[in-house]
């Protein structure tokens, strides 16, 4: 297991989008945008149960997210592992994201039909440049 280091962690906990690549079932890789945070050693994610990154994720748990610092293209983090599901706590973490990245309380997005769901990565390889 690779670790976060400060600069890494202090990336992560900023209001910056990131990308999650995980694999479909033919091997071919699917990425999306993502918002994310850091909770002890892991990069936490949520998603909606049923969407396409949550069912690859289930099918082959290896994922790489990746965040580029928007002021400096140097200054970059990548972490991979393997995902891990979680659906306790997954509405507060959306709420936080929401805060995090919008400033609002509430996500203003949600959508009574569906299950919210945390996916945690705990880092086996971590790429960081402090720029």
């Amino acid at each position: 297991m690779s670790e976060l280091n400060d600069d890494a962690i202090a990336l992560l906990r900023r209001p910056i989008h990131a990308w999650v690549t995980a694999h479909r079932g033919d091997g071919s890789l699917h990425s999306t945008v993502v918002w994310v945070d850091v909770d002890g050693d892991d990069v936490v994610f949520n998603t909606a149960v049923g969407r396409a990154k949550e069912r690859y994720l289930r099918e082959d748990p290896r994922v790489s997210i990746s965040l580029l610092d928007p002021d400096n293209g140097y200054h970059l983090v990548s972490v991979s592992g393997k995902a891990r599901f979680e659906l306790e706590g997954a509405d507060e973490t959306i709420d936080r994201l929401a805060k995090k990245y919008l400033g609002v309380d509430s996500y203003p997005f949600r959508n009574p039909e569906e299950q919210r769901i945390n996916v945690r990565v705990t880092p086996d390889h971590v790429i960081h440049n402090g720029g």
